[in-house]
C-alpha cells in the first residue's frame, strides 16, 4: 500500500543525510549488497546486514517495487588460499564448502536468496575488461605483473568516508612485495605466487583484487548506475570507497545513487572481535537458541544503530517471539470456532487494523526504522488480544490474521509456524477428560490433564471450546 503524499526516506551515507528514495525506474529497484568471503562460518556480525537488507528488500516489494537484488560470493582471496593450505584441500573445495554452509545459515535465518549470487571466479573475463578500461583511461598502471588503481588520478577519492587523500596517505604503508607508486593505491590484479590459483591476463598469470570484483559484477548485473549499494559500516572504507573510485573512473557516471550501511554489533557492550574473545558464529548461537531469535534481534534496532548481544537479550528475543506465536495461534483457534460473519464490533476492529498498518508503514518509511515497525506489530498484538474474542466475527478475525501475517512477513518473522495434526491418541484423551469433567470426576480429569502434560500438551478451557497447546 503506497502513501501517495510522500516517499520513503533513507539515510544516504554519501550525503550524510536522509533523502527521499526515488529509484531510477518508478517501479523497479536495483540493489547490490556485498556478500561473504567464503572461508569460514558466518558470525553474528555478518548476520546483521543479511537480515537488515533482506527486510529492506521485502519492504520495497511490499511497497510495490520489483527488486533486482545482487549479492556476490568472494571465492578467491588470501584468506581462502590460507584456509585451503591449512586443510590441505583446493581453494575451490574451501569456497564451495563455505558457500553451502552460508546458504544453510541464511536460509535458517529466513533470508531469501539473491536474484543473482555471482562468484568472482565466474566473472574473471568481466573483471579483466574492467581493469583494461581503467588502464586505457589512465587510472591504472601495471607494476611487476600487478595492476594498481592510481588514487591521485581520481580527485573525488575519499568522498564516501569523508577523508582526504592527504590524511589517508599519512597513515598508509606499502606492504612487503608491493610495487605501487603511492601508498593509497590499491590492487586491481595480483600476480600469482607459486601454487596459487591463477588466470591468464594481459599483465600476468594472476587473480583479481578484492575491490574490483564488486564493481565488475554490479555493472554486469545492474548496469553502470544503480539505485542502492549496501553493506556493513566496516565496508565504507576502503572497500566501498575504492568501488566508487574505480567504477566512476571506468564508466564516467555515478556508481550507486544511495549508500546504506548498518551499525556494528557489540557483545556484552564490547565491540565483537576475535582478539577480545567475544566472537560467536551464527551456528554457535543457533545451536542453543535457534535461528529465529537471532533474526528477531537484528530487526529490533534501527539498522544504523549499534546492537548489543548478550545471553539475557537473546532470551528476551525468544520470549518476545513466543508472544507473537501465541497471538497468531489464538487467532487460528478463534477463526476455527467463529460463528458469525459480521457483528457490531467489526467497525472498531477494522479501524484498529488500519491504524496499526499505517503506523508500521510510517515507521518503515522513515529510514527503515524496524525498531518502531516491531513496536507497531506488538501494539497490534495488544489490541488483537483486547478486542478480538469468541464473539468477534469471522470476517474481522480473518482480517486481523491477514494483517498480522503481512507485517511479520515483511520483517521475516514467524516463519516456523507449523500446523501440527493432533494424533488420535491425544484427541481420545482430550475427549475422555471432557467426559470426566461433565461427570464432575475432577480426580480423573486432573489425572488425564497430567498425562497430557507429560506428552507436551497443555489444555486451556475457553468459552469457545478446549484449546490444545503444544509446549
Amino acid at each position: 500500500m503506497f502513501r501517495k503524499d510522500e516517499n520513503m526516506k533513507i539515510y544516504n551515507t554519501l550525503t550524510r543525510q536522509k533523502e527521499e528514495f526515488i529509484p531510477l525506474k518508478s517501479k523497479e529497484v536495483k540493489m547490490y549488497v556485498c556478500g561473504p568471503t567464503v572461508y569460514n562460518y558466518i558470525h553474528i556480525g555478518n548476520a546483521r546486514p543479511l537480515c537488515v537488507f533482506d527486510v529492506f528488500r521485502r519492504y520495497l516489494e511490499y511497497r510495490g517495487y520489483d527488486v533486482i537484488f545482487v549479492q556476490n560470493f568472494t571465492d578467491i582471496d588470501d584468506k581462502i588460499i590460507l584456509k585451503a593450505n591449512e586443510e590441505g584441500v583446493t581453494v575451490k573445495e574451501i569456497a564451495e564448502k563455505y558457500i553451502r554452509e552460508y546458504l544453510l545459515d541464511v536460509h535458517e535465518l529466513n533470508v531469501r536468496d539473491a536474484t543473482v549470487h555471482p562468484k568472482a571466479t565466474e566473472n574473471i573475463g568481466e573483471i579483466i575488461n574492467f581493469i583494461k578500461t581503467l588502464e586505457e583511461k589512465g587510472y591504472a598502471y601495471e607494476s611487476g605483473g600487478d595492476v594498481y588503481f592510481s588514487t591521485k588520478a581520481f580527485n573525488e577519492y575519499g568522498k564516501l568516508s569523508r577523508q582526504s587523500l592527504e590524511d589517508l596517505e599519512a597513515g598508509a604503508r606499502v606492504s612487503l612485495g608491493e610495487l605501487k607508486q603511492e601508498p593509497m593505491d590499491f590492487a586491481l590484479w595480483k600476480k600469482a605466487k607459486p601454487g596459487e590459483p591463477s588466470w591468464t591476463s594481459p599483465w600476468s598469470e594472476g587473480r583479481p583484487g578484492w575491490h574490483i570484483e564488486c564493481s565488475a559484477m554490479s555493472r554486469r548485473y545492474l548496469g553502470e548506475t544503480f539505485d542502492i549499494h549496501a553493506g556493513g559500516q566496516d565496508l565504507i572504507f576502503p572497500h566501498h570507497e575504492n568501488e566508487i573510485a574505480q567504477s566512476e573512473c571506468a564508466n564516467g557516471v555515478t556508481f550507486a545513487r544511495y549508500w546504506m550501511h548498518n551499525g556494528y554489533i557489540n557483545v556484552d557492550n564490547v565491540k565483537m572481535s576475535k582478539s577480545v574473545g567475544n566472537f560467536f558464529t551464527v551456528r554457535d548461537v543457533a545451536e542453543k537458541y535457534g535461528y529465529e531469535p537471532i533474526r528477531y534481534l537484528m530487526v529490533t534496532t534501527q539498522y544504523r544503530m549499534p546492537i548489543n548481544y548478550s545471553l539475557d537479550i537473546i532470551e528476551q528475543c525468544k520470549a518476545s517471539l513466543q508472544r507473537l506465536y501465541t497471538c497468531r495461534d489464538n487467532l487460528d483457534f478463534l477463526l476455527s470456532n467463529a460463528k458469525t460473519e459480521k457483528n457490531d464490533g467489526d467497525t472498531e476492529i477494522k479501524d484498529m487494523l488500519t491504524r496499526h498498518k499505517g503506523s508500521f508503514i510510517e515507521a518503515m518509511d522513515e529510514d527503515l526504522n524496524t525498531a518502531d515497525g516491531v513496536t507497531a506489530v506488538f501494539e497490534l498484538v495488544s489490541d488483537i488480544n483486547r478486542l478480538i474474542d469468541g464473539n468477534s466475527s469471522k470476517q474481522v478475525i480473518t482480517l486481523a490474521a491477514s494483517l498480522f501475517d503481512e507485517l511479520c512477513s515483511v520483517l521475516g518473522l514467524l516463519y516456523n509456524r507449523k500446523k501440527e495434526e493432533v494424533s488420535d491418541e491425544i484427541m481420545a484423551l482430550v475427549e475422555k477428560r471432557s467426559a470426566a469433567r461433565k461427570e464432575k470426576n475432577w480426580t480423573e480429569a486432573d489425572r488425564i490433564r497430567d498425562e497430557l502434560a507429560q506428552m507436551g500438551i497443555t489444555l486451556e478451557d475457553t468459552p469457545q471450546g478446549i484449546k490444545i497447546i503444544r509446549s
